[in-house]
């Protein structure tokens, strides 16, 4: 099974956004932020979007799918 990455947490710094911040720009809570970023939550398209608008950049370039080692064929 393929796990959802992120580079959220670089672009966030890379903008000096605070996870309260960012969280603020696209309309969900801090939680949801750290969520994201540690790999507990899946966001939605939408969500996907506006925080990939935040950065300047593509969904793709934010979120990316990794296979799992113990999956590969």
């Amino acid at each position: 099974m393929s796990a959802l990455k992120t580079r959220m947490h670089e672009f966030r710094k890379e903008k000096k956004l605070s996870q309260a911040e960012l969280a603020d720009l696209v309309g969900v809570r801090r939680e949801t932020i750290g969520k994201l970023e540690n790999g507990k939550y899946n966001p939605s398209l939408k969500l996907a979007m506006d925080i990939a608008n935040v950065f300047g950049t593509t969904v793709e370039h934010v979120f990316h799918f990794e296979e799992d080692a113990g999956n590969k064929q």
